[in-house]
């Protein structure tokens, strides 16, 4: 006796889940009207944490990973870098050399508070002109940053007995190498100009 009533309730399970997922708009299977992209059009789940990875490896590469080429050095003033690390770019290295990203919430997590970043700029030096591929004559300028970083490091364990560990006066070191290009000789940046 219960065989036909375990075969109708998978039937009927069945036909609601066709029903379902032809009235979604989801499935590509009915779809009637305009393009279909067939298989694709079915959503798949992202994790947040993957998402995060890769925003943030994409917010690397378009701030920090590439070499500016300037222009070529003038012969009057004195030749400094200007440009010291952003806090972002140094909290970034700090977070690559030693992450506290992560961890299970209510079980083991770990903040760093009351952040204040010291920089100072221990080299700026110029490399004599060479001749660099797909760009031409230039010159690397170099300025390395030493920056102290103080923060009050924050542990909260919440297994087997709970409790929290701070370290008000945690201080990491991070050495950041600002190098760039400077253009040499007349330079021809592409731009014509028409009389």
């Amino acid at each position: 006796m219960s065989r036909p009533n375990q075969f109708t309730s998978s039937a009927i399970a069945v036909v609601l889940a066709i029903c379902s997922m032809s009235t979604s708009g989801c499935y590509w299977g009915l779809a009637t009207a305009g393009p279909s992209l067939l298989p694709f059009s079915i959503p798949i789940p992202v994790s947040p944490l993957q998402q995060k990875r890769k925003e943030d490896q994409f917010w690397q590469k378009e701030r920090y990973d590439r070499v500016p080429i300037l222009g070529p050095i003038t012969s009057e003033g004195e030749i400094i870098a200007l440009d010291p690390p952003s806090d972002d770019e140094v909290m970034r290295a700090l977070e690559k050399a030693r992450p506290v990203q992560g961890g299970v919430p209510f079980l083991h997590e770990h903040n760093r508070n009351n952040v204040r970043i010291v920089k100072e700029k221990i080299s700026d030096y110029i490399d004599p002109p060479r001749v660099y591929p797909m760009i031409g004559p230039a010159q690397q300028h170099h300025a390395h940053y030493k920056c102290t970083i103080y923060y009050e490091d924050v542990r909260r364990i919440g297994w087997p007995i709970p409790h929290t560990l701070r370290d008000e006066d945690s201080q990491e070191v991070i050495y950041v190498d600002h190098n760039h290009l400077h253009m040499v000789g007349n330079v021809d940046t592409g731009a014509t100009s028409q009389f």
